[in-house]
């Protein structure tokens, strides 16, 4: 395992950037796919600072129809959170969904996922 000295810090703006662009840059980021040794079995990737959040651009008519749905696991308990609410509670919780859902799914998921930082 890599020692938290060893990795670097990787600075994104997102201002006028397109979520799933972003998204998709980070998560190799994460996952060290940008390092000259990656090893898919090891987690070397490097921290991510994510700055004007806030700035971030969802193209078509997303802020007003998109949704993302969780199920608690009961009968019926699929859950419903339109993109507007999300962003109202957390400016950058659609962008750490959208980056959980490209990163691998194995153990190293949460690991890597710890190291997306929002400024």
């Amino acid at each position: 395992m890599t020692t938290e000295t060893e990795r670097k810090t990787y600075t994104v703006d997102v201002a006028d950037k397109s979520l799933g662009r972003v998204a998709t840059q980070i998560a190799v980021i994460l996952m060290g796919k940008n390092e000259k040794n990656y090893r898919p079995h090891e987690d070397k990737g490097g921290f991510v600072l994510v700055k004007n959040i806030d700035k971030i651009k969802v193209t078509g008519n997303k802020k007003e129809d998109k949704i993302y749905y969780h199920h608690s696991g009961y009968l019926g308990g699929l859950k419903e959170v339109p993109y507007k609410k999300l962003v109202e509670k957390d400016s950058g919780e659609p962008l750490r969904r959208a980056v959980y859902g490209m990163l691998p799914k194995n153990r190293l998921r949460k690991e890597r996922i710890k190291r997306l930082k929002f400024e």
